[in-house]
């Protein structure tokens, strides 16, 4: 059986689970009706853009979304979204020195 790797987290996770520091939830059903509809509402794509990109641009994206196994329009939702939930930053952030800012 092949062992698998975890991260420094998962470790974390692990040993804080096999030491019993985890307490069950109550109202454990109700608890996860309410989950279960925050991450429908948050999840739920209700609106539709049309945009103007490039064939180069459209064709790498197209290519990205293959190695990533995934219809190429859905790997353009998860881009947006992890860029504006912070998943994603700009290579070239500007940064300050001394009294200038510069590009990394």
């Amino acid at each position: 059986m092949e062992k698998i790797k975890l991260s420094q987290e998962e470790k974390d996770i692990l040993t804080s689970f096999e030491n019993d520091e985890w307490v069950s939830v109550p109202n454990i059903n109700e608890e996860k009706i309410k989950l279960q509809k925050i991450a429908h509402n948050t999840l739920k794509k209700d609106m539709r853009i049309n945009i103007r990109i490039s064939s180069k641009d459209l064709n790498n994206i197209k290519a990205k979304a293959i190695e990533e196994g995934l219809p190429y329009q859905s790997f353009i939702t998860s881009i947006l979204h992890k860029y504006i939930s912070g998943k994603i930053v700009e290579k070239n952030i500007l940064y300050e020195n001394s009294g200038k800012y510069t590009s990394k």
